[in-house]
């Protein structure tokens, strides 16, 4: 139980940061550059805090394509993966409502930010390609803060180098449809997230492994 705690909690805070910076920095700002500064600020400072807090705990994945990376694995058993999976989603869920309400909002909402093309697909599949491929790369070669700064530093890169921003995780995803906020994603565009959010991690899995073989030849 303590594991699906900290999956869940960790989720909410890095979901709740998302989206109560994006309301904060519109409420600030209407320059779209400072705004995606906030939140990207926002966003990796709460995911390095939570892996940091959690890791010794969940391994602090709070993210469904990371836990199914990990039962591919075989570093999670499928049915853990799929109590993880649950954790992070109602993570997310509450994030959401978390951030309505601390700016008071209704606490929640279905967005209609649309974001399509395969220029978003590609985007969400490279940014899930990275954050796995450092997810496996430095798993047991580096120490917790280290590993948690290379994922951060990923998350920040890509926020400016994709144009999704980088969701790069189904749960934040979908608690992402739940805010009428800029950070917020219409349902029809999660169908095009999820898929791509997916494959990225699949083929940083296969990269990954290549690799590895590569290394023992």
């Amino acid at each position: 139980m303590r594991k699906l705690v900290a999956e869940f909690t960790g989720t909410a805070f890095i979901t709740a940061a998302v989206i109560g910076s994006a309301i904060m920095a519109t409420n600030w700002t209407k320059d779209g550059a400072v705004w995606l500064l906030v939140n990207m600020v926002s966003t990796v400072s709460a995911l390095y805090l939570s892996i940091v807090l959690f890791a010794s705990i969940s391994g602090a994945h709070f993210n469904p394509v990371v836990t199914l990376v990990k039962a591919i694995q075989r570093e999670i058993e499928w049915r853990g993966a799929s109590e993880y999976v649950l954790a992070q989603i109602l993570g997310a869920t509450f994030g959401a409502g978390l951030a309505h309400f601390l700016f008071d909002y209704s606490i929640l909402s279905i967005s209609e930010i649309d974001r399509f093309g395969a220029n978003i697909f590609l985007s969400e599949l490279v940014a899930s390609f990275g954050l796995v491929l450092i997810v496996i790369a430095s798993w047991r070669k580096f120490k917790l803060r280290t590993r948690a700064s290379l994922i951060s530093l990923w998350i920040a890169s890509a926020y400016f180098f994709t144009s999704s921003t980088s969701f790069a995780n189904p749960a934040i995803s979908l608690g992402r449809m739940l805010t009428h906020s800029l950070a917020g994603l219409s349902p029809s565009s999660f169908g095009l997230f999820l898929p791509a959010q997916i494959l990225g991690g699949l083929l940083a899995l296969g990269f990954a492994n290549y690799l590895a073989r590569s290394k023992s030849e």
